[in-house]
């Protein structure tokens, strides 16, 4: 047994192996630490974690990571198993295994499919690509909800000849939307899991997880096709069974989601607990209330980053707007929607700012009748340009409390999520 003088260096490798290097009879050796061995695990535990994982992990990722890449591959394989079921009835359909079939009418229903695709893929990346960063939880779930949709329409789609072309153009349409809704939020996923500016290397890591479940479905569907082979109600069992497996695992997945970065559902949630008994959650507590599915809920809609021209249509109004405010911003109530003007100047906690203070506005215009304290009191002002005033004297007296808060709670306060929009604006300030 070596005494502790003997140690002339240690080494580590993350949190998962370290060694001794010993000083013994004038020759050095080197030892791994007792200590550290059953947690680096037998060399095949190693060389799975190596293949698989990001380098430095845990220490390289966020301590969500693993709950949510284990969802993620239960809702890959089940996914993997509807597609094939999805696949053969596309077969099918397009005349594999009927005379009466032809290479052509087949090439064509393939290609009006693919083309349709493509369509909607640049359509649903126009009018939604920027709500995929601030709201990645809810088109995640979305995009595998439509997934789920796409394969049962293609399922179908052989028992209704005459209209199998428009079907599966359909379904191709909605796996598009769910190529450019998911990749996006995966990508979302990977800059939040990233701690090392390693996102290259997770993204590349998860490539191999998801290749890995893929493999292995292939080898379950091959022993489930000749089960399913002119059977279509065991197929549509099975579907169902797999796609209440993937919905499962999808939503256990986003749930599992401990994201730091302010969005407007986050800080919605944060504020008005914060309001409502001066408790500030933190990020596991608020992301364990933010929903995950998107909402079709009546509010009054928030704009963040208007033209001037959508808050203030004549010089009166202007001098309405900048009273009691010296804040590099402008809110206004127009066309029953909380609108924020942004000044070029604005920083990141000016935004933050801005967005609180359009928050409580819409909460206090959409129902004021289960309002405490501070909301309260502005609910019963009437006038929306004296009630956009007062919110200004409000958060002037709290916000700074508010955001030393935030740092305290650890969340990032550096950037947001929030949807900006691009116009900034330069006005001349109230002359006092």
């Amino acid at each position: 047994m070596e005494d502790c003088e003997g140690v002339i260096a240690t080494e580590r490798y993350g949190s998962q192996e370290s060694w001794k290097y010993l000083l013994k009879d004038g020759r050095m050796t080197k030892k791994k630490d007792e200590d550290d061995s059953r947690l680096a695990g037998n060399s095949l535990s190693g060389a799975f974690k190596s293949v698989f994982l990001p380098q430095g992990y845990p220490e390289s990722v966020s301590q969500d990571y693993l709950q949510y890449q284990l969802w993620d591959t239960v809702q890959a394989f089940s996914s993997t198993l509807s597609g094939t079921l999805a696949t053969q009835a596309s077969l099918r359909g397009v005349g594999v295994g009927s005379q009466e079939a032809t290479v052509a009418a087949a090439t064509i229903t393939w290609l009006l499919r693919d083309g349709t695709g493509m369509l909607g893929r640049i359509l649903f990346a126009w009018l939604k690509g920027n709500k995929l960063d601030s709201e990645a939880k809810k088109w995640r779930l979305f995009a595998d909800v439509l997934n789920d949709i796409a394969m049962f329409i293609e399922i179908a789609a052989p028992h209704f000849p005459p209209f199998f072309t428009l079907i599966v153009c359909i379904a191709g349409i909605f796996k598009s939307i769910v190529g450019v809704a998911g990749g996006a939020t995966r990508a979302a996923l990977t800059v939040h899991q990233a701690r090392r500016n390693n996102m290259a290397d997770i993204s590349a890591k998860d490539g191999s997880q998801e290749t890995l479940v893929n493999l292995a479905g292939l080898l379950v569907s091959l022993a489930l096709i000749p089960l399913v082979t002119d059977n279509p109600s065991l197929t549509f069992i099975l579907f169902f069974l797999f796609t209440i497996l993937h919905l499962f695992a999808n939503y256990k997945a986003v749930r599992s989601v401990v994201m730091e970065t302010l969005n407007e559902a986050r800080l919605s949630i944060v504020l008005h607990q914060y309001l409502l008994d001066g408790q500030l959650l933190s990020p596991s507590e608020a992301n364990r209330k933010e929903p995950v599915f998107l909402s079709l809920r009546r509010t009054v809609p928030i704009k963040l980053g208007v033209r001037l021209g959508d808050i203030v249509q004549e010089p009166g109004e202007l001098q309405l707007a900048l009273k009691n405010n010296s804040k590099p911003y402008l809110i206004g109530i127009k066309n029953d929607a909380v609108c924020v003007c942004l000044a070029s100047d604005a920083s990141v906690h000016d935004e933050i700012m801005a967005a609180c203070q359009a928050l409580c506005l819409s909460t206090v215009l959409h129902d004021n009748s289960s309002l405490d304290g501070a909301l309260k009191q502005l609910s019963k002002i009437k006038d929306p340009w004296e009630l956009v005033s007062q919110s200004h004297k409000m958060f002037d007296q709290i916000f700074q409390t508010f955001l030393k808060e935030l740092n305290h709670a650890k969340w990032q306060t550096d950037r947001t999520l929030l949807d900006w929009n691009e116009w900034r604006v330069e006005w001349k300030k109230k002359r006092s």
